[in-house]
Formats: C-alpha cells, sequence, structure tokens
C-alpha cells in the first residue's frame, strides 16, 4: 500500500527537496504541494493524503491553524478519518511544540533530520503511532506541567473521564504521560511489554485519543501527573 503525503512548505526548493526523497521510495509518494496553509486545507481535503508533512512560518495561515483545521473531523464530512500531520520546522522552540500538538500534530520534527530518519518518520505516522523527538517530548512536558496547571489545579480539563480507565490503564497513562516507551513501562509495572501494548490500545480507545502524543496531553490536561506527584 503506497502511503500519500502531502509536502508543505513556503520554500519551493524545501519542497522540491522533499519530493525527490519521499519519490526515490517505492512505498511512498507525493500526492501534492502547497505554499500556504490554505493551500494546505483544501489539498488536504481533496487529496486525502495519508501524511502531512507541515511547515510552520508561513504567509497567510500558518503551518498551526492548517493543522487545527486539518485534524478536525468536520473537514472531512464523515468520510475518511483526517490525516496525520508531521510538523517540520527549522525551530527548535517550546511554543511551536506545545501549539503543534494541541492543534492535532502527531509528530514534530527539525528539518535538519537525516533524510533516512525522516522517511521512516513518515511510516511510523502513516501506522498511526506518533512521534516526538526524545528532546521535543521533555520540551512539550515541561511546557504543559508550566502552562496547564494554576495553583495546583488544572485548566485546561477535557470532558472525557478518567474514570473509564481501570487502575492498571491509569498507572500506564501516568508512564506516557512522564515520556516513558512501552518496554520501560513494562519494566517500571513488571509486565510484557505485549501486555502494556494493549494497555496502551484501550487508554487510547476509551479517552479516544488519536495517538500516544495526545495522551501525554490528556494526562497534563487532566491534572492526573499533579495528582500523582502530590500523592508521592
Amino acid at each position: 500500500m503506497t502511503i500519500k503525503v502531502l509536502v508543505v512548505d513556503d520554500d519551493t526548493l524545501v519542497r522540491a527537496g522533499l519530493r525527490m526523497m519521499i519519490e526515490t521510495q517505492d512505498d511512498l509518494a507525493v500526492a501534492g504541494e502547497a505554499s500556504n496553509g490554505d493551500e494546505a486545507v483544501a489539498l488536504a481535503r481533496d487529496l486525502e493524503p495519508d501524511v502531512v508533512l507541515m511547515d510552520i512560518r508561513m504567509p497567510g495561515m500558518d503551518g498551526i491553524e492548517a493543522t487545527r483545521q486539518i485534524t478536525s473531523a468536520q473537514l472531512f464530512d464523515d468520510g475518511p478519518e483526517p490525516p496525520r500531520v508531521v510538523i517540520l520546522t527549522t525551530f527548535e522552540i517550546d511554543q511551536y511544540v506545545y501549539e503543534a500538538v494541541r492543534a492535532g500534530a502527531s509528530g514534530f520534527l527539525l528539518k535538519r533530520t537525516p533524510p533516512e530518519d525522516l522517511l521512516a518518520s513518515i511510516r511510523i505516522i502513516a501506522q498511526g503511532d506518533a512521534l516526538l523527538s526524545p528532546s521535543v517530548t521533555h520540551r512539550l512536558m515541561r511546557e504543559f506541567a508550566r502552562a496547564t496547571t494554576v495553583g495546583g489545579q488544572p485548566t485546561d480539563v477535557t470532558n472525557r473521564d478518567l474514570s473509564r480507565l481501570t487502575s492498571r490503564e491509569r498507572e500506564v497513562l501516568i508512564h506516557i504521560g512522564h515520556g516513558l516507551a512501552n518496554r520501560e513501562i513494562a519494566q517500571e509495572l513488571n509486565l510484557g511489554e505485549s501486555t502494556v501494548k494493549t494497555h496502551v490500545k484501550r487508554i487510547l480507545m476509551k479517552l479516544e485519543l488519536r495517538d500516544r502524543v495526545h495522551a501525554v496531553v490528556y494526562a497534563y490536561e487532566t491534572g492526573l501527573l499533579a495528582r500523582r506527584t502530590r500523592n508521592d
């Protein structure tokens, strides 16, 4: 199955480079190119790509707002599932990480990422997984720890209910929120890695979360991590 990619960047040379890189792969294809956010939203609706490589700084609608609209189910009117968005930027800045994930992005990579890693990331995202580099994950967690809690109370609690989770699933979610991989969670909880994977799938399904990145967001927004810290 060929993975269709929409390339979004206001730099013609960057788009050309990404297209050449992607089209060297038998399982990847460039569905289209956009030079700004407005074009990206329109092409995402018309072309139905699997993955969108999204620049942040562009004239007119920027990549954050374009991501928000593209990942919105309303854009596709009960049609296919919205595409996954990978943010590509030159700048590793906390504000961008935070806003991109809040907008619905499933990955965040620097433009200096080696070609082989970028191509592998497209495949990871297309399979439904989330992807953040370790440095970006730590920045994201610090930003949420600072921005979502005031006086020990969550400032933006979602309407999804933590009571849907078992006690074990809550434990796993807490570890996800702290940035642990499945293997590390398995070691912490003395579980098999396949068991942890099952718990993660159930957590995402019960809480209606798109992927692991948004599970981190949820853990912070509900105050789950803050409550665990105070209890400890």
